[in-house]
């Protein structure tokens, strides 16, 4: 029987070849579920090693050391020894690749500036550039430091032999599951022992997302609402919409110049006021998961009013953004991966930072008060090709929560490793067993865990 052949395979030049077995998989933080010490046991299955850093009390409730493996590390030092200890750790153990999710997390940032002095291959990971049930695996970085082109001949030439991106919806996430994990990983946190010199990344207290969080749930049917009237209020008229994002979100502070949402909402509010139609109106939506510390039902209608346009600036907390951009003159956000579902959908978008969609033909290159009358559509050839060759390169079926969808999505990482094709069209995804939930024990600190440091290696 011939063997099926992959779009990946149809990319692959005959002279190319499978990285050799025997790869030693270094593991940073991954998503807060067991999605990375599932990927490590398959790779460990394929013949290679893993190992893993612990860097928080909550990375303890997400790993358990694959059998006939190195016991993870707990790094318990500062930031500024973290440079020194990972070179010694990357040269001491021989690692060939590093695993990890959020690239522009301090110690991440390090990690991976060290890795890419020794030549040791870097994959990143992180929810899906397609939503909601596809995830991320590129090399080096995401957003703005992808390596995905941005020059339409290269996207057209790399879409030439795949097929058309599945657009489909097909696999379900475990939201409550999230919800429970997220919350034990980030309190765990809150514990200083055993990692008393570790810092989130978080730009909040938990416990004050969590309620913040809490309250919008409460209100879910309020902003429902909401939304609905923004809609119709601007329906009558030629409208836009700025999607906001959460501004612990790495991709606002990495890949852009602003270090919060004010910033670019009053930017875009005051760009409104003076170059779009005069009857033209503008929903800002807000994103789903913000906890509202700032209370942007207030702070959007003072800078609108500011601007001279309280009656034209909607603020939808929730709402239905398709239909939103269905009808929109337009999309403006920061670099949300709502602009690729404008660009799905063919409304014309600006990003205000660096994105992996923002592409010449596909977006607005041109100034932000051009924006309001001269934006066109993306090119739907071009269009077609992004999303194939986006697709094939940089995306993977699958969730992290789900049991199906991650059982299918770990398969598949596991596959893109071990055979070195991080980066390029899909390979054909081998058969993996599914994997049950792990029970409620696999949340528990594990025994199999050191504490290394600049000194050397003792048991907890």
């Amino acid at each position: 029987m011939l063997p099926i052949m992959s779009p990946r395979d149809a990319a692959l030049s005959p002279g190319d070849e499978l990285p050799p077995p025997g790869r030693r998989f270094l593991f940073l933080q991954g998503p807060i579920s067991p999605f990375f010490q599932e990927v490590a046991a398959g790779l460990v299955a394929l013949g290679h090693a893993v190992y893993r850093i612990n860097l928080c009390t909550g990375d303890l409730l997400f790993w358990r050391t694959p059998p006939g493996q190195a016991p993870a590390v707990n790094y318990r030092g500062r930031a500024e020894n973290w440079p020194a200890f990972i070179a010694g750790f990357l040269d001491r153990h021989r690692i060939t690749d590093i695993v990890l999710l959020g690239e522009q997390r301090p110690l991440h940032r390090v990690a991976i500036q060290v890795a890419k002095a020794r030549g040791v291959a870097v994959t990143v990971t992180d929810f899906g550039y397609f939503r909601p049930d596809w995830i991320t695996l590129e090399r080096d970085g995401m957003g703005g430091d992808s390596h995905f082109p941005h020059d339409p001949a290269a996207i057209r030439a790399l879409a030439a032999r795949l097929p058309r991106a599945d657009l489909s919806e097909r696999l379900k996430d475990n939201f409550a599951l999230q919800a429970r994990w997220d919350v034990l990983y980030h309190l765990a946190n809150l514990l200083r022992l055993p990692f008393p010199h570790y810092r989130s990344h978080q730009l909040h207290h938990p416990v004050a997302t969590y309620l913040g969080i809490l309250r919008r749930l409460l209100r879910r049917r309020a902003e429902q609402a909401e939304g609905e009237r923004a809609l119709a209020r601007a329906s009558n008229h030629p409208w836009w919409v700025f999607a906001m994002q959460m501004e612990t979100d790495f991709s606002i502070r990495a890949y852009s110049r602003y270090l919060d949402m004010d910033t670019p909402v009053a930017e875009a509010v005051y760009s409104f006021a003076r170059h779009a139609p005069r009857d033209g109106h503008l929903i800002v939506k807000v994103h789903p998961l913000d906890p509202c510390l700032k209370q942007w039902s207030r702070r959007v209608p003072a800078i609108a009013a500011a601007a001279g346009v309280p009656e034209r600036v909607h603020v939808a907390h929730h709402g239905p953004m398709d239909a939103m951009l269905r009808g929109a003159r337009g999309l403006l956000t920061v670099n949300s991966t709502v602009g690729l579902r404008a660009v799905m959908l063919g409304c014309p978008a600006k990003a205000l930072g660096q994105a992996v969609w923002d592409v010449p033909g596909l977006t607005h290159q041109g100034p932000l008060e051009e924006f309001w009358t001269g934006a066109e559509p993306p090119d739907p050839a071009l269009r077609d090709d992004f999303l194939a060759a986006l697709q094939a390169t940089t995306q993977i079926r699958g969730v992290f929560y789900g049991l199906e969808g991650r059982a299918i999505a770990v398969a598949a990482t596991v596959e893109r490793l071990h055979s070195g094709q991080v980066g390029v069209p899909e390979p054909p995804v081998r058969t993996f067993p599914n994997q049950a939930e792990p029970p409620d024990t696999a949340l528990q600190p594990r025994p199999d865990v050191v504490t290394e440091s600049l000194g050397g290696t003792k048991p907890l």
